[in-house]
C-alpha cells in the first residue's frame, strides 16, 4: 500500500502552515482595513505561487509546493475539502423560505439579474470563443453556457456584509437584494451542474445522454434532499441535541451529511460543491439549528477549510504571464453591464426609485468566491484556458471591491433623514394596550392614519403584508416594522413602549419598544432603518427609550451619543 514518507509528511504539514499562516494574517489585515478578507488569501496564494515566489526564488517554491510526486494530491484534497466546506455554509445562508415570500421587486430583480447577465455572458462568448478564453477543442456551446453561467451568479456572503456594513440589511432595498442573490446562487449552481453534466457524458454516451443522467440524478437528489432530506434532519437535530455532546454530535452529523451529499453528485457527473450547496440549504432550512451552531460551522469553515483553498488559487497559474487585459476588461464590462442593467431595471419594475434601484444593481454586482471556484473547476476540467481564469478572479475581486463605496457615494450625496427629524409628540404611545404583534400593528397604524389623513386599514395591510415576509423582531428588546406606502407626502415614525410583544426576534425576546417607520420612498425607508440601527446598537440605548415616560424624556433618550 503506497504511503507518504516522512519527507512527505514534512513537507505537506509546511506547505499547509505557510498557506494558512499567511492566508490568515493578511486576511485579517485586509478586515482592518475594510476589505473582503478573501482579497487578502488570494493575494498570499499569487504571492507564494508561480507568480512571484517561483520566478524568483524557484528553489524554495520548490521545497514548498513540489509539483511532482505524492505533493500536489495532497495538497489537491486539502483544497477541495476547503471548497466544499465553504459551499455548506453558503447553502447554510440560503433561506428558501424567505426567496418565496419576497414580492414584485424580489422576483423582477432576481430574475432579471440571472437572465441579462447570463444573456451578455453567453452571447460574447458564443460570438467571440477564442478571444474569451476558450481552450482550444472546447466544445462552443458548453463554453458559453459557463461563461453566461459564471457571469451571472453574485457572492452572497460578499453582499451581506456590504449591507450590514451600510446599515441597509434591514431595509426593504437590503432584503429585496439579499433574496435575489440567494435566487441567483440557487439558479447558478443548478445550471452549472448542467454544464459539468455536459462536460463528462457517461462512457460510451453522448453529451445528450450525459445532460439527460446527471438532470435526473440532480432533480431527484435536490428534490428528496429539499423535501424528504430536510423533514429527516429537522427531526434528528434535536434528538442529537438532546442526546450527544454539544456542539460536537450536531457538527459531525451535518459535516457527515455535506460529504456524503457531496459523494454523491461527484457520483452524478457534477462536482462535489454542488452536493454540499444544497445540504447546506436543507440543514439551514430547520427550525431546530441552533444560531451558535451556525456560527461555530461558519467560524471552522473561514478560519480553517477556505483559506486553503482561496490561497491554493495563486499556486495553480502565474497571473502576470496570463494576464491579458483586453480579455480582463471584457470580462469585467461584460459582467457589470449585463448585473447592472438586468437587476436594475428589475427593481426599477419592481417600483423602486432610481437612486435605489441603482444601489440594487450595484450590490448585486458583487461577485466573489463563487466565480473563482466556477473558474477552477472549469479550468480542470479543460474548458477554459488560464489567462481567462485570471481574468475571471481579477473580476470577481474588482466587482467586491468597488460595490460598497459605489454605494455608500450614492447614498450620501444627500442629507440623511434621522429619527429625531420625524418623532414627534402625536405619535409616541407610552403605554401601548395591544399584547399580540398584528394588535399593536393595529393600533399603532390607527395612530399614524389620524396624523396623515389616511385609511388605517390600509396602513395595517402594507405593514402585516410585509410582516409575513420578514419578522421585525431586532435583538434586545426592539422590534422595527415598517413599510412603503405610496403617495405619502412624508415620512411617519410611531413610537410605542409596551409590557412585552413577540415580534419572532433572533434572540427569542419579546419587544418592549416598538418603532413604526412608515415611508413613501425608499431613500427615506434606509435613512431611517438605518439611523435606528445606529442609535439602537447596544442594550443600553434601548434600555434609556424604554424608560421613558414622556416624550421630554424620550428626545433625551434619542439624543444620548452612541456608545
Amino acid at each position: 500500500m503506497a504511503h507518504l514518507s516522512p519527507h512527505d509528511v514534512m513537507t505537506m504539514f509546511m506547505a499547509l502552515a505557510t498557506l494558512l499562516g499567511c492566508a490568515k494574517l493578511a486576511a485579517e489585515f485586509m478586515q482592518k482595513i475594510g476589505q473582503p478578507p478573501i482579497l487578502g488569501e488570494i493575494s498570499v496564494g499569487i504571492f507564494l505561487g508561480p507568480t512571484v515566489l517561483g520566478h524568483y526564488r524557484p528553489h524554495l517554491y520548490e521545497v514548498l509546493f513540489p509539483t511532482t510526486g505524492p505533493m500536489p494530491i495532497v495538497l489537491d484534497t486539502v483544497t477541495t475539502l476547503g471548497v466544499v466546506f465553504f459551499l455548506l455554509t453558503a447553502g447554510l445562508e440560503i433561506d428558501l423560505r424567505s426567496i418565496f415570500r419576497q414580492g414584485k421587486s424580489a422576483l423582477l430583480v432576481s430574475i432579471f439579474g440571472v437572465a441579462f447577465p447570463f444573456g451578455a455572458g453567453f452571447l460574447t462568448a458564443e460570438i467571440f470563443p477564442q478571444y474569451m478564453g476558450a481552450e482550444t477543442g472546447a466544445n462552443s456551446l458548453i463554453f458559453a453556457l459557463f461563461v453566461g453561467t459564471a457571469l451571472s451568479i453574485s457572492a452572497l456572503p460578499v453582499i451581506a456584509k456590504i449591507l450590514m456594513d451600510l446599515n441597509l440589511l434591514r431595509t426593504e432595498m437590503g432584503t429585496v437584494i439579499i433574496s435575489s442573490a440567494m435566487f441567483d446562487d440557487l439558479v447558478g449552481w443548478i445550471l452549472f451542474s448542467f454544464v459539468l453534466g455536459m462536460l463528462h457524458p457517461p462512457a460510451g454516451g453522448s453529451i445528450g445522454d450525459g445532460v439527460k443522467h446527471t438532470i435526473i440524478l440532480v432533480l431527484l437528489f435536490v428534490g428528496g434532499t429539499l423535501t424528504l432530506g430536510r423533514w429527516l434532519i429537522d427531526k434528528i437535530l434535536p434528538v442529537l441535541q438532546a442526546h450527544t455532546t454539544w456542539p460536537g454530535g450536531v457538527l459531525g452529523f451535518i459535516f457527515t451529511l455535506t460529504m456524503a451529499g457531496a459523494a454523491f453528485t461527484e457520483y452524478a457527473g457534477i462536482h462535489a460543491v454542488f452536493g454540499a450547496f444544497v445540504i447546506g440549504i436543507a440543514v439551514g432550512e430547520s427550525g431546530h439549528l441552533r444560531k451558535r451552531t451556525s456560527e461555530h460551522i461558519h467560524q471552522i469553515v473561514t478560519n480553517v477549510f477556505a483559506p486553503f483553498f482561496f490561497a491554493s488559487i495563486g499556486l495553480r497559474t502565474n497571473f502576470v504571464s496570463n494576464f491579458h487585459l483586453g480579455l480582463t476588461a471584457t470580462v469585467i464590462g461584460v459582467a457589470c453591464i449585463g448585473k447592472l442593467l438586468g437587476a436594475g431595471w428589475g427593481a426599477r419594475l419592481g417600483g423602486m426609485d432610481r437612486t435605489s434601484s441603482l444601489a440594487v444593481g450595484l450590490a448585486m454586482n458583487a461577485r466573489g468566491a463563487m466565480e473563482i471556484i466556477l473558474g477552477i473547476l472549469a479550468l480542470q476540467a479543460g474548458l477554459i484556458r488560464e489567462d481567462m481564469f485570471v481574468a475571471m478572479v481579477v473580476m470577481a475581486l474588482l466587482t467586491s471591491l468597488i460595490s460598497a463605496p459605489a454605494i455608500h457615494f450614492l447614498i450620501r450625496r444627500r442629507r440623511k433623514l434621522t429619527l429625531r427629524d420625524t418623532v414627534t409628540a402625536k405619535l409616541f404611545l407610552p403605554n401601548l394596550a395591544a399584547t399580540t404583534r398584528l394588535g399593536a400593528l393595529k393600533e399603532m397604524c390607527e395612530v399614524a392614519a389620524e396624523a396623515a389623513s389616511n385609511a388605517p386599514e390600509r396602513l395595517f395591510r402594507l405593514v402585516s403584508e410585509r410582516e409575513r415576509i420578514l419578522a421585525s423582531g431586532w435583538e434586545d428588546e426592539l422590534a422595527v416594522p415598517y413599510a412603503r406606502v405610496n403617495g405619502l407626502s412624508h415620512p411617519l415614525v410611531v413610537v410605542a413602549k409596551s409590557s412585552g410583544v413577540d415580534f419572532d426576534a433572533r434572540d427569542g425576546k419579546p419587544a418592549r419598544l416598538i418603532i413604526l417607520i412608515l415611508t413613501g420612498d425608499n431613500q427615506s425607508q434606509q435613512d431611517l432603518l438605518g439611523d435606528v440601527s445606529k442609535l439602537f446598537s447596544h442594550r443600553e440605548a434601548v434600555d434609556r427609550a424604554v424608560h421613558a415616560n414622556n416624550f421630554l424624556e424620550l428626545q433625551a433618550a434619542l439624543n444620548a451619543p452612541v456608545q
